[in-house]
């Protein structure tokens, strides 16, 4: 089988819009608040994130579950990592996860401004400045055979999908709409000619979109 490069759980709002502006150290999806794309993930079982016992079985369960299958590495936006822009100026930071990041793979970081890895428990997170067609090159090689996870943000799925290296996507339309901020697409019909479509109501108002290509 080919490793696959795949998109899971990205959630956007009705109208596309996947972060906010404004982008901050206490704010990592500038003006949104996450709880309202992301509530269907918190109340699951299975959302590693989770202190307390209980949460939702069925359907965002399984994709929550889902989650970590069969992944041997990751590819993210500076902007996921981090708020800060330009050079690097402050090495102390390690990424909004703490010492535990839930990655538990090389994560691989696209950036202009490159430095030295960072380990945190069992992630190395690596500093490129390259493509995507690069980056993915350097991801498949380090997943040793398994799939490779795009985790975002919107900007780093867009430039991966007008090189057209993306294999499937799930993507969770929440139903909300936020009226501005950045927008994976205008609609879900945007991918149509080259993805598979199938859509999946959830009984948490949430609905799942899967793209697989063509």
């Amino acid at each position: 089988m080919p490793q696959l490069v795949r998109v899971q759980n990205f959630t956007v709002s009705r109208d596309g819009i996947a972060a906010g502006e404004d982008q901050s150290l206490e704010r990592p999806f500038g003006h949104v608040e996450p709880e309202r794309l992301f509530s269907w993930a918190g109340a699951t079982a299975s959302w590693p994130m989770r202190t307390d016992p209980g949460g939702s079985r069925g359907l965002d369960d399984y994709f929550t579950r889902d989650f970590s299958c069969n992944i041997g590495a990751e590819i993210m936006g500076r902007n996921k990592f981090s708020p800060y822009r330009g050079p690097w100026e402050d090495h102390e930071w390690d990424g909004w996860w703490g010492d535990q990041p839930p990655f538990h793979t090389p994560v691989f970081v696209m950036t202009h401004h490159q430095r030295a890895p960072l380990t945190l428990s069992d992630t190395t997170f690596h500093f490129v400045d390259a493509d995507p067609a690069t980056v993915l090159a350097q991801a498949r090689d380090a997943a040793q055979g398994k799939d490779v996870r795009l985790g975002g943000g919107v900007t780093t799925i867009r430039q991966f999908l007008e090189a057209d290296l993306v294999d499937t996507l799930h993507v969770v339309v929440s139903p909300v709409e936020l009226g501005s901020g950045l927008r994976l697409w205008d609609s879900p019909d945007d991918l149509l000619d080259r993805y598979h479509l199938d859509v999946v109501p959830s009984p948490s108002g949430v609905t799942h979109h899967l793209f697989w290509r063509k």
